[in-house]
């Protein structure tokens, strides 16, 4: 039996933001970065709320902390909002869901993403660090009510916030596909949003802001598909790594993901091989197709010019290795290694820090 469920209203397109005005607001909690409050973002969001009583939390960072998601709860829970909204990437959204949640009250969640990435905006998962290691936390109450997809904001997203976002979508998608829990209308989500990015994602990259909404709107059809079907290895990966040597997440899930789908193939293989002829990547055969997926994908990161090992990276593959006991045992602890198409064991993760090392 599959069940499938969307609470979430979701509003794209120019201009989406002056649906907030629809919502009734008097009291607002807006959780942003400084960013946003310094070119005037913010406040236009905040405008268009046109709530009477507004308070900003404006010091949201990437990879938000447990303390600073506790200094916004404890801001959320003196002001009582009708109404939080989430401005920014994945670490605003994820800062507010989190502040929401343990500042408990009677709210609406608006969530407006900037970045094409994440899928936060309609996922019951939010991401906080603690100590330098990445904490998921998994509750349907975490997931946004409203989602605001506006083509406006994508106007000035740098190149490299596109590439590194954009893996992480292709990521979401291809680990939803081929998830435990994954169903046919997972399944459509996630074939439509990979094939979409990765037909995609060069032109974002290469500034036709014309393209933009329909990779964000990919962004969130993953999303949709990974909070329903769940993740992979990949994702367990890079939540370790990420947590303890401070490489944007996006881009890890690009160095990881080839290997990854080589270790998942054996039991993975056909549906690897299914999404990738319905991105138009050749093979006759199963192995061929699932081959040439990843030969497409090494492509597909080298024309977003993003690192293929961890040492391009910027970590040095000496401080992996004297770490890679921690690394394996936080991985295998990651919830997401729970829906990861095989069982994963510690010879699985090491064999893959060899090839994102240089060792093979």
């Amino acid at each position: 039996m599959e069940k499938f469920s969307c609470k979430t209203k979701i509003i794209s397109g120019s201009g989406a933001i002056s649906a907030l005005g629809e919502l009734g607001a008097k009291r607002l909690f807006l959780v942003t970065d400084p960013y946003f409050m310094k070119n005037g973002t913010a406040l236009r969001v905040a405008a268009a709320t046109k709530a009477d009583d507004v308070e900003i939390f404006d010091k949201v960072v990437p990879d938000p902390s447990v303390s600073l998601a506790a200094e916004g709860t404890a801001r959320v829970k003196a002001f009582h909002p009708d109404l939080i909204v989430a401005l920014g990437g994945g670490s605003a959204m994820d800062c507010a869901k989190a502040i929401g949640y343990f500042g408990k009250g009677e709210y609406t969640l608006a969530a407006i993403p900037t970045t094409s990435g994440s899928g936060s905006e309609v996922t019951d998962f939010a991401i906080l660090t603690h100590e330098n290691v990445k904490h998921p936390l998994v509750d349907e109450r975490l997931r946004p009510d409203v989602a605001i997809l506006d083509a406006d904001l994508l106007n000035e997203l740098p190149a490299g916030l596109i590439a590194d976002t954009g893996f992480d979508v292709l990521t979401h998608a291809l680990e939803a596909y081929v998830a435990t829990d994954a169903g046919t209308i997972t399944d459509c989500f996630a074939r439509e949003a990979f094939c979409t990015a990765y037909a995609l994602l060069p032109a974002s990259y290469a500034g036709r802001k014309e393209v933009r909404l329909k990779v964000h709107q990919a962004a969130t059809m993953a999303g949709l598909a990974f909070t329903q079907a769940g993740l992979g290895l990949c994702h367990a990966m890079a939540h370790t790594l990420g947590g303890m040597f401070h490489v944007p997440h996006g881009r890890l899930n690009a160095i990881l993901l080839p290997a990854v789908i080589g270790s998942n193939a054996h039991v993975a293989g056909k549906k690897y091989a299914e999404i990738a002829r319905f991105a138009g990547i050749s093979g006759s055969a199963d192995t061929v197709a699932v081959r040439n997926l990843r030969n497409g994908l090494i492509r597909l990161r080298r024309e977003l010019n993003l690192p293929e090992t961890l040492a391009q990276a910027g970590v040095d593959p000496r401080e992996v290795w004297a770490q890679a006991g921690q690394i394996v045992k936080a991985t295998l602890a990651d919830p997401c290694c729970g829906t990861n198409p095989m069982t994963v064991e510690d010879f699985q993760v090491r064999r893959i820090l060899e090839e994102v090392t240089g060792r093979v």
